[in-house]
């Protein structure tokens, strides 16, 4: 697979580093990958969009899942994530991460990570959705992700890794060979380097994290609008099934117009016995599935919902008042806190609550070293598509997965320089004057198009919600597209800019694959087709970015590539 050329609208790089990796992502999976590497002896530079400690990870609450308890297995772990994935988890990827992933988490506790102990030493470990075994270990009662974060950003600067902070990467560069040769990026503010520059490496690992700002209200922070599936899609990268968005069941809920990030009320805290109740406090989930309010998300997320349809409410509740204040304070305080900044005492009254965009199951198609189908192009962490999640994804696996896929990137990455010498390589990129530069939409499109998803993609669609979401996002497309084509006009390059035309890219990619996929799955929920169907869709949808700007859609049934066996239907759209 060679570049498609396709590139954002952005002045020339002005100044250039080499490096033998560029890690793009300050994460779990980023800083694992990164610190792998620079162990192994090679010169890695980390690109992050903020400061290091801004991304989704910092945000993560419940916790890392790993068979760490007695009597647990990586069996059972893999037999509980298989379940949650419906029918789609590549199964010898889920095999990697439940048994590596054990070991994965003891390099993360060496490396300086403090989890949460009980009065005998050994790791607390406590339940989520779809997990039929305690086996979540957390940090700081509900501030997982902070203190994994933490660490791994003291242990980067201790061992010197070199990092570019505010920075947001903007295209893969390519030789002439197409295989990676570095990223361009844009770094805000001053410092040693400012404005467009390029960072040139043989390796190149995406760890974006996710593209929640797609949708109006989310889980994620500001700085998740997908910027690295659109640079893999423009690349010529493949994406597989996007249209797997997981909503996360409980968030709480700050009024029908609240937009950009809300704050997360996470699963542990039903894992502790909390329960969903409507206002009249009947516990809806009971009866629905075996495990009630701890059913795998996607079936939690579609109770809450259809119990607010019936009702005609905006949302549901939360009820742990049997917690006690003490619980409350040192099992989930950040929640407590959260809860309390917006006038909600969780001691004394029901939480309200209501789902809200979370996770991207899928991403940037990876085979089980964390390669694209880019040569040297990498990605792991929420914005990979490894086959672990399938159609949706199980509590607290996304941690496990970027610590797990990051080392084995690092690995793979180290081998190719042993083998290789590409440590004497330094690669020179190539342009390719032949492709217009992409289009890019104004700041306030953002806004347009997180309406137009949540309108249309989001928990509910449907054959006309999707077609109606497609139209408008296509419109958003052809106006830029042409006046660039036409005239050479396009919007001012910029970091709001290049993020809205980023997040249209992803939007249209999602909407085409859940347009195509006829059925209910996972986290996917087509009113119009409500039932699962293994004889037509037990398959995954793949997209490619044409050199044209159209997108080139297929469907396969095996989760493995270079694939082993022809595409079963070809899709075009525009």
């Amino acid at each position: 697979m060679t570049s498609t050329g396709i590139r954002l609208h952005a002045p020339a790089p002005g100044w250039s580093i080499n490096a033998d990796v560029v890690v793009v992502g300050s994460g779990v999976a980023g800083l694992t990958a990164a610190l792998r590497c620079e162990a192994a002896g090679l010169k890695t530079v980390v690109v992050t969009k903020a400061r290091l400690d801004d991304g989704s990870t910092r945000w993560a609450q419940g916790g890392v899942a790993a068979a760490l308890g007695e009597g647990d297995t990586p069996e059972q772990h893999l037999d509980d994530t298989l379940v949650a994935g419906a029918g789609l988890c590549d199964e010898e990827a889920v095999r990697i991460l439940v048994t590596e992933g054990p070991d994965a988490v003891r390099r993360l506790i060496a490396t300086g990570a403090h989890f949460d102990e009980s009065e005998e030493g050994a790791l607390e470990l406590t339940r989520e959705g779809g997990h039929h075994r305690r086996r979540i270990a957390h940090a700081g009662g509900d501030a997982t992700g902070a203190e994994i974060s933490r660490a791994l950003v003291e242990a980067a600067r201790a061992r010197g890794v070199r990092t570019i902070e505010n920075a947001l990467v903007l295209d893969l560069l390519t030789d002439g060979d197409g295989r990676t040769a570095g990223v361009s990026l844009h770094v805000m503010g001053e410092g040693q380097h400012d404005g467009v520059g390029a960072v040139h490496a043989p390796a190149v690992v995406l760890a974006t994290g996710g593209m929640g700002q797609v949708f109006s209200a989310t889980t994620n922070p500001s700085v998740s609008t997908g910027d690295g599936v659109a640079l893999a899609l423009r690349a010529g990268a493949e994406v597989s099934d996007l249209e797997f968005v997981q909503f996360h069941p409980t968030v709480l809920f700050l009024g029908p117009d609240a937009e950009g990030q809300q704050p997360l009320v996470s699963e542990a805290v039903r894992g502790e016995g909390a329960h969903l109740v409507d206002a009249d406090g009947v516990r809806f989930m009971v009866g629905q599935h075996e495990l009630a309010e701890l059913a795998p998300r996607d079936i939690v997320a579609k109770g809450i919902l259809r119990r607010m349809l019936e009702q005609d409410a905006e949302h549901m509740f939360l009820d742990a008042r049997h917690f006690g204040a003490d619980m409350w304070e040192h099992r989930f305080p950040t929640i407590l806190a959260a809860c309390r900044a917006h006038g909600i005492d969780p001691v004394t009254d029901p939480i309200p609550i209501a789902p809200a965009a979370h996770y991207a199951s899928g991403g940037v198609r990876t085979d089980s070293r964390g390669r694209t189908t880019v040569p040297g192009l990498y990605a792991c962490g929420e914005v990979a598509c490894t086959g672990v999640h399938g159609a949706n994804r199980l509590a607290s696996n996304s941690l496990l997965e970027g610590l797990v896929y990051a080392e084995r990137i690092a690995a793979d990455i180290t081998a190719a320089h042993a083998a290789n010498g590409l440590h004497a390589r330094v690669p020179e990129p190539v342009e390719h004057p032949e492709v217009p530069a992409h289009p890019l939409l104004a700041p306030e499109a953002r806004f347009a198009i997180q309406r137009i998803m949540t309108g249309g993609a989001g928990v509910l669609r449907s054959a006309d919600s999707l077609a109606q979401a497609a139209d408008e996002l296509q419109r958003l497309h052809t106006e830029a597209r042409d006046a660039l084509d036409e005239n050479g006009k396009t919007a001012e390059p910029g970091v709001d800019t290049w993020e809205s035309t980023n997040l249209l890219c992803v939007a249209r990619v999602l909407v085409a694959a859940a347009r195509l996929r006829e059925e209910t799955r996972g986290c996917h929920w087509r009113e119009d087709h409500a039932e699962r169907d293994d004889t037509a869709w037990r398959r995954h949808i793949v997209v490619r970015l044409n050199p044209d700007r159209t997108l080139a859609v297929h469907t396969t049934d095996t989760p493995d590539f270079p694939p082993t066996q022809q595409p079963q239907q070809r899709h075009q759209e525009q």
